[in-house]
């Protein structure tokens, strides 16, 4: 079923550019969906609340439900649609947005096949939207319609970076690839494979698999008969347990690596033993109560992982939510100076607000510190990238 509603009784925070917000979130009531007012600021989000990456999009949507309810002092009305995880819906709701609702800015999809669909609709309308999803494909290369698309989460090539230096440091000679036979799981594949050749990391099988399969054993077979020193699993979310626990029940003894779709309880859940040890890279949220002091976005994202935990629960925070919880931010930032420009709701004030969410600088987000430009639509470094683990039921920053 489509999900409509307009949030408009959110936690009363102040601007999430500061710290306080995270912190004193814990301390409020629980938001909740209600019809709204009209606003002077509208922004359409879409997102897969249910179907296989529900696991993403529900906890994007609690992190938008801590969102205050005006941006850069002017009211907002925030319109979510639940795309099911459905590509083709994905597009439906995001022309819907732009053509009945009239919003100034696109929040979501969050799987990359959508993104991806999204963006002729986006770019023809001239709306900015603001992604949630892994891979780089949907902002690079900056032309044509990407020019009119952002990203919260790191990229899949500093994903990819980060996690090969480790694998070089720990002895890591060989690799079994396994992916989603999709858009994430070919970028992840192009990725990988630049890394790894620059650290003479040698990919000896390459499998790829679907995320609503019930079995991969024909292609995890393959995978161990190549006898790589470790594999690596390129997907996102829940249904990348199943080639892991695959590999543990054939009796793989080598290192399980996974990207960073896999970090929500969820898989955790769902994986239990099976997932124990796994290696993921991942950004500051996800690891934040061991994250090490220093970094420069541990108070960011541990105020965030506080006030999460404290409306949703022990162990409920993820990357998503933090990618989420970083478009607030981001959106006051832009909108601020987009103001001074044009309104709400018109062209003017929509190509204005591209052209400010390039201008970002040294912006603290709860997963990293942001800085756009004309050909850098992420604008995440490698204070954005860390490597974790799971041990004892619970994601942990692992030091290099």
């Amino acid at each position: 079923m489509k999900l409509q509603s307009r949030l408009s009784s959110f936690l009363s925070l102040s601007p999430l550019v500061s710290l306080r917000p995270f912190a004193a979130a814990a301390a409020l009531a629980t938001a909740a969906f209600a019809p709204a007012a009209h606003a002077d600021l509208k922004v359409g989000i879409d997102l897969s609340s249910t179907g296989p990456a529900a696991a993403i999009g529900i906890t994007s949507k609690n992190a938008m439900l801590m969102w205050p309810p005006e941006i850069a002092g002017q009211k907002t009305d925030y319109i979510v649609l639940d795309d099911g995880s459905d590509p083709g819906a994905a597009v439906r709701n995001i022309r819907k947005l732009i053509n009945e609702d009239h919003v100034d800015v696109i929040v979501g999809p969050n799987i990359t096949p959508a993104a991806l669909a999204a963006l002729a609709p986006v770019a023809e309308a001239k709306t900015p939207m603001i992604t949630l999803v892994g891979s780089g494909s949907v902002v690079e290369p900056q032309q044509g319609a990407r020019v009119w698309a952002f990203k919260m989460a790191q990229t899949d090539a500093a994903m990819a970076d980060v996690m090969t230096r480790y694998m070089a440091a720990h002895g890591v000679k060989t690799v079994g690839f396994i992916g989603f036979a999709d858009s994430y799981g070919d970028s992840w594949l192009n990725e990988f494979t630049k890394f790894a050749k620059d650290r003479n990391i040698q990919i000896v099988a390459t499998e790829r698999f679907n995320r609503t399969d019930a079995s991969v054993t024909g292609q995890i077979l393959k995978l161990m008969a190549a006898k790589p020193d470790a594999v690596l699993i390129a997907g996102a979310g829940t249904p990348t347990v199943l080639p892991q626990r695959t590999l543990v029940e054939r009796g793989y003894k080598g290192a399980i690596y996974q990207t960073h779709g896999i970090a929500t309880p969820e898989f955790i859940k769902l994986g239990g033993k099976d997932v124990e040890g796994t290696l993921f890279p991942t950004q500051p949220v996800v690891v934040a109560r061991t994250l090490p002091a220093d970094h420069p976005a541990h108070k960011a994202a541990l105020a965030f992982v506080d006030a999460y935990e404290a409306k949703y629960g022990p162990g409920t925070v993820t990357q998503f939510a933090g990618d989420a919880a970083g478009v607030y931010p981001r959106l006051q930032d832009a909108v601020t100076r987009a103001l001074k420009t044009a309104q709400p709701g018109t062209e003017a004030f929509r190509v204005a607000l591209r052209r400010e969410l390039e201008g970002a600088h040294e912006l603290v987000v709860p997963n990293g510190v942001v800085n756009t430009s004309e050909k850098d639509h992420v604008g995440l470094d490698q204070r954005a990238s860390v490597m974790g683990t799971i041990r004892g039921g619970k994601f942990v920053y692992l030091a290099q």
